[in-house]
């Protein structure tokens, strides 16, 4: 299998840090028809009864606005690169180490293996080096 190297846009959104806050919103999306593939949710520390969670990808204008009658909105602390290919050892070292060759500061990294592929978004502070970031990953 290549190694699939793609600029993605995260979408974020505040949501109650009580029991089906999450719920609340991701139900919202799903009955609006999105299928995601990468979520992140978690408290907000410096604002209690609060959290937010990230979500990946919106496809299309139907999405799009079913997203924001949600709250949500693309980050813009963020800028991602969303990485899937043949999981083996070392495979998050060897990338992180070529990022960092090349001077670039990660914002973040989630990585998971399902069976033998891995996926990764790695988040980066600007659309440039989000743009440099795919480039080399894409170079292998």
């Amino acid at each position: 299998m290549d190694t699939i190297v793609e600029r993605v846009d995260v979408w974020v959104a505040g949501i109650k840090d009580a029991p089906g806050g999450l719920a609340k919103i991701l139900s919202g999306l799903r009955d609006a028809g999105v299928d995601l593939d990468f979520i992140i949710a978690r408290r907000a520390p410096d604002k209690p009864g609060t959290g937010v969670v990230f979500v990946t990808p919106l496809r299309g204008d139907a999405e799009v606005s079913a997203a924001a009658t949600l709250g949500f909105n693309v980050t813009g602390s963020i800028k991602s690169v969303r990485i899937e290919g043949e999981n083996k050892p070392g495979v998050a070292a060897g990338m992180t180490e070529k990022l960092a060759k090349a001077g670039l500061n990660l914002h973040g990294l989630s990585a998971a293996v399902i069976g033998s592929k891995f996926i990764m978004y790695v988040g980066l502070d600007t659309a440039e080096d989000a743009a440099k970031a795919a480039d080399i990953l894409k170079k292998g």
